[in-house]
């Protein structure tokens, strides 16, 4: 399976990023199925975006959670994980918040829309594919193909 790694710089060997706050699926090194979409999403992001393009092999015996679409228990493992909630898996792959999206998430969080006007609002969404990889040993089935410039 091809993924892309939007970023400033290339990054041929991938790491787990821990930071001040978790993100939707915790710490972890962040991908996009599709290449256009992590194109527009790198455009929309940054001022020198380059793609960083990988093959990953998928491995059975890596902790994998799936989430093929939005539903209450992808939001709620995304509130956890926003919370501090590090999790045991070594990959997560489920739909991408854009910016619009994340908004309302945001929303949610704070308690400012409630989970049935989310969903509502959800309804005309079409998230894409993210995968992230959360341990070393996720890392090492994914290889380094190229870099792109974005123009």
């Amino acid at each position: 399976m091809r993924v892309y790694h939007a970023s400033t710089h290339i990054v041929e060997f991938p790491s787990i990023r821990v930071t001040r706050h978790t993100k939707d699926f915790s710490w972890g090194f962040y991908c996009i199925d599709r290449l256009m979409a992590v194109k527009q999403w790198a455009q929309h992001n940054s001022k020198t975006p380059i793609i960083n393009i990988y093959e990953y092999e998928e491995d059975n015996n890596l902790n994998f959670l799936y989430f093929d679409k939005m539903t209450d228990e992808w939001l709620d493992f995304i509130v956890k994980c926003r919370k501090g909630f590090v999790h045991h898996y070594d990959v997560v792959k489920g739909p991408l918040l854009e910016e619009d999206i994340n908004i309302d998430v945001e929303n949610y969080l704070n308690g400012k829309i409630s989970s049935i006007e989310f969903w509502e609002k959800m309804q005309s969404k079409k998230p894409i594919g993210l995968i992230s990889f959360h341990t070393v040993r996720a890392l090492s089935h994914l290889k380094y193909v190229a870099s792109e410039n974005v123009e």
